[in-house]
């Protein structure tokens, strides 16, 4: 078993390549520039979501409870539609690096749990491929696999999720190189 200790430098390396190749990804890429679209008339829309004194959280539409969902004026509701959900934000223009600071946070806790699951499963002095295999497999389930539910629970759509999948499986591979390079001899 390789000690924790060992692998603090793969763990914070890691998290800072990661890091760094999600900005380029989100910032310079060009495909993600198409995730997110204007509401129609969006003045119009703000205005009413801000007279309705809406505060921060996440609020589904139409809402009801497990026992009106099959209720008519309910179904109705729905069929005139819209059907959504929405995360609203505190006031203010966004805190970038409150958002980054947390996302590094992620990153350095998943380069964490995949170093604690491999220092168990792989031995010290184990060849690059070893280590990257189950390094790469638990990075992939954390940063790839885990926003599938996004699609399926929040309407998010399946080419936006495809996307975060692929960069989840970028994320994984440098996560699994960092790892395979830096594994104890």
């Amino acid at each position: 078993m390789v000690p924790l200790s060992a692998l603090w430098l793969p763990i914070v390396l890691s998290a800072v390549i990661v890091f760094v190749a999600s900005s380029i990804m989100h910032m310079v890429l060009p495909y993600h520039r198409s995730d997110y679209q204007k509401l129609p008339d969006e003045d119009k829309v703000l205005a009413a979501v801000r007279a309705a004194g809406v505060k921060r959280g996440l609020y589904v539409f139409p809402f009801c409870t497990h026992k009106e969902m099959k209720s008519p004026a309910l179904v109705e509701k729905y069929n005139q539609g819209p059907v959504g959900m929405m995360t609203v934000f505190p006031n203010g223009p966004p805190v970038m690096p409150k958002f980054l600071g947390l996302w590094f946070a992620y990153c350095l806790i998943i380069g964490f749990f995949v170093a604690y699951l491999t220092a168990h499963t792989v031995a010290p002095g184990a060849y690059y491929l070893a280590v990257f295999r189950v390094v790469g497999t638990a990075a992939f389930l954390a940063y790839g696999l885990g926003n599938m539910s996004n699609s399926i629970w929040k309407g998010q759509t399946w080419s936006m999720t495809v996307k975060e999948v692929i960069d989840g499986l970028v994320y994984a591979l440098l996560t699994a190189g960092t790892f395979g390079w830096l594994w104890p001899r």
